[in-house]
């Protein structure tokens, strides 16, 4: 009777160690995640609809918005990207109640109010135009004999936007490429600054079947343009592009564009 209340005593204390443990260890796992929760942040963008780099009915959003998504998640952190048109979509990332800390995908310009990502892609800018009236050009000068569609707020290269400004080339603004196409399509306009993949998505729906086969990308490239995040210029947006860049040179990069830009 007594060796078996000792072994009970025994049992007891086996069990006791046990479950003290595991109750540590359990208390290890909350810390850890709870931790984990603390530093994984959440970064506001503001992007537009200019497939197939960004758009919200695309997959993951699109191909920039994949590979931001994959930078940060890298480094332990999410992103959340609302769209809007693109000059409210710049706006609302300039403004310092908003909470959105930048936007994409971007165009390098000269700026005080935004840092640069590094380079997430890299497209060709050039003309779209119609296939019986094709725009013959040596140097970008020579365009301004042709009336050029532009969207609003897109930056485009740095000499046009110059001959724009000064009024020695004529164009036409619209609020999106799709405009653009419609109006090279009908001789509203000669032509139309616009990256060239954005052209063939585009042209490749449905909707676009009317005018696929009288447009086509003029033969000469205006410039190769990289895609970057703008971030504000503030200690905050400063530590998110750093955070970015560090994100980005730890993920293929490569692999993330080659499956999303063609949806």
């Amino acid at each position: 009777m007594i060796s078996g209340i000792r072994l009970l005593k025994k049992f007891r204390a086996i069990f006791a160690s046990f479950y003290r443990r595991l109750a540590s260890v359990v208390l290890c796992l909350y810390f850890v995640i709870f931790s984990c929760n603390i530093n994984a942040d959440t970064l506001y963008l503001t992007s537009l609809h200019w497939p197939p780099f960004a758009g919200e009915q695309l997959k993951k959003q699109g191909a920039c918005i994949a590979i931001t998504k994959a930078a940060l998640e890298a480094v332990g952190h999410t992103v959340v990207v609302d769209f809007f048109p693109w000059s409210r979509a710049v706006r609302m990332a300039s403004r310092n109640d908003s909470k959105y800390l930048g936007y994409l995908p971007e165009y390098v310009y000269p700026t005080d109010k935004f840092v640069f990502s590094q380079a997430m892609a890299r497209s060709v800018l050039g003309l779209v135009e119609q296939k019986s009236h094709p725009v013959s050009w040596t140097q970008q000068s020579d365009l301004n004999h042709y009336t050029i569609g532009v969207v609003q707020g897109y930056v485009n290269t740095n000499e046009l936007d110059e001959m724009m400004a000064k009024g020695s080339q004529p164009f036409e603004v619209v609020a999106s490429d799709l405009h653009n196409l419609n109006k090279v399509a009908t001789g509203r306009i000669d032509a139309a600054i616009i990256d060239e993949h954005v052209l063939k998505y585009l042209l490749a729906q449905p909707n676009m079947a009317h005018v696929r086969n009288k447009l086509q990308f003029n033969k000469k490239f205006l410039t190769y343009k990289e895609l970057f995040v703008a971030f504000k210029n503030n200690q905050e947006g400063r530590m998110w592009r750093d955070r970015f860049n560090l994100g980005l040179a730890q993920i293929d990069v490569q692999q993330i564009l080659e499956n999303n830009m063609h949806q």
